[in-house]
């Protein structure tokens, strides 16, 4: 009898080509996905050894990180540098007849937003990129992880990688989320009690009561921000939703198809009994809503709370945080001024995110003299939100609507925020520096993220209702 097994090495067994080592394998990868600062150098390498893309139809293009976000119909990266970076991705896919989604495509968008919503994430898959957030598509029971330019190279040439394994770890979540709680706060949550090299080595399998309940947009926020803790990768057990989720999306999977596809996703769960190397617990019951306080998705407490005293074994690095940030030990986080917010990132960019921060918004208006940005995550993602009349609802309360792209969750495009500025986001890193040199980032939900813009400090939103 077979002994029982992960859903992760469920995964990487059904995608081994062949066993290299007993620590390597050579991964055969469903879909690649490319952006246009990681892949030129990859191109180069492949011509320069007269080589061409080994299965053209697996791998899907997107131009997203350079891209500027200004609302005009017809987007022209000005900067020289990046400019090229898009031209030559356009010409690399154009040669080779790979998919783009180039800068006025109406469904250009964040590779980890456009590749679900267009049907090509389905549960089993192995999912590649040159981008840690890859992690994302663990939501749908799908291995993603992030590459290197040198890998991106071998997977063009041959659609394989020489894969190291990992371990396993399970993390369980029970109970329910409370009232003006989301799935940000809870990896946020997560992150700070098992820290930023918590999950170095382990992909992460997601299970519990909690993660059940929760819908796959937020499923994806959860798995995206997984490798903030270290993961290699996420996982959570494709259920019914996960599957209607895909079908809804996947037009190519016939009446045929579709049953073969369900008993298939079925069986793509750890076995009762299967061995993880670590495992944890968490009661969602004691989520409350998370603000980070320093440099590191790691360094967050609830909102109510406090920056921690430098002490222990992360004394050096509390310490480097509160002279970064400009908070000392002791310094309430609920009342502290932003000049900037930012609602954005393939970490919290889709339709349901958008919902969530018109619901606080509501007929209310942004703070005077604070900068507040909406980018949705796609061009579908931001077609959608203008049907349902949020576009024109945030307009009104004075925020900025922006086109697609990553915008300001990295300073790699014209949305960069100024040394001093300190800025309420919803992205995934609060690096020194992340949103603009000098800059200070919190990172937070929607739902907060949009309070904080209407009151023009890190706001529990829970609260705002009675606030004056």
């Amino acid at each position: 009898m077979k002994p029982p097994t992960t859903l992760y090495r469920k995964l990487v067994d059904s995608h081994t080509v062949t066993q290299l080592d007993e620590q390597n394998v050579l991964l055969f990868c469903d879909l690649h996905l490319m952006n246009e600062y990681t892949s030129p150098q990859a191109f180069a390498g492949l011509h320069e050894q007269q080589r061409e893309v080994a299965m053209p139809g697996q791998n899907v293009a997107t131009v997203s990180h350079i891209i500027p976000t200004h609302p005009v119909r017809n987007r022209v990266i000005q900067d020289p540098a990046s400019a090229l970076q898009a031209s030559n991705l356009k010409r690399n896919c154009e040669r080779h007849g790979i998919a783009l989604f180039d800068t006025n495509d109406a469904l250009q968008g964040i590779e980890h937003v456009i590749a679900p919503e267009h049907g090509m994430i389905r549960p089993g898959m192995v999912v590649i990129c040159g981008d840690s957030h890859t992690t994302t598509y663990g939501a749908l029971g799908a291995l993603g992880f992030g590459i290197g330019t040198s890998e991106v190279e071998h997977v063009l040439a041959t659609q394989t990688l020489v894969y190291r394994l990992a371990q396993d770890m399970r993390i369980r979540v029970d109970g329910q989320l409370p009232l003006g709680t989301t799935a940000k706060d809870l990896i946020l949550m997560i992150i700070s009690r098992i820290g930023a090299q918590g999950a170095r080595g382990f992909v992460v399998e997601f299970c519990g009561t909690a993660i059940e309940s929760l819908s796959i947009e937020a499923r994806f926020t959860l798995c995206n921000m997984a490798v903030e803790a270290g993961a290699r990768g996420a996982l959570i057990a494709p259920d019914r939703a996960a599957a209607d989720y895909v079908l809804a999306r996947a037009p190519d999977i016939d009446a045929t198809q579709r049953e073969l596809a369900l008993a298939h996703w079925a069986t793509l769960r750890s076995d009762e009994g299967a061995p993880f190397d670590v495992e944890h617990r968490f009661d969602a019951a004691q989520v409350a809503p998370y603000v980070t306080w320093g440099t590191s998705p790691d360094q967050a407490v609830a909102v109510d709370g406090v920056v921690p005293a430098a002490e222990g074994a992360q004394r050096t690095s509390i310490e480097q945080a509160q002279r970064y940030t400009g908070l000392a030990a002791g310094t309430p986080l609920e009342g502290l001024a932003v000049q900037h917010v930012f609602i954005g990132s393939c970490t919290n960019a889709r339709i349901e995110d958008l919902r969530a921060v018109a619901q606080v918004v509501g007929d209310r208006h942004v703070a005077p003299g604070l900068r507040a940005m909406v980018v949705p995550g796609s061009g579908a993602v931001r077609a959608q939100a203008e049907a349902e009349g949020i576009a024109a609802l945030l307009m009104r309360a004075g925020f900025e609507w922006r086109q697609p792209g990553c915008s300001m969750c990295l300073a790699m495009n014209d949305d960069v925020l100024s040394p001093g500025e300190r800025c309420a986001s919803t992205t995934n890193r609060n690096f020194e520096g992340r949103q603009g040199r000098g800059a200070i980032t919190h990172l937070m939900s929607p739902a907060m993220a949009a309070a904080a813009a209407i009151t023009g400090r890190i706001t529990d939103v829970r609260k705002l209702e009675t606030l004056p």
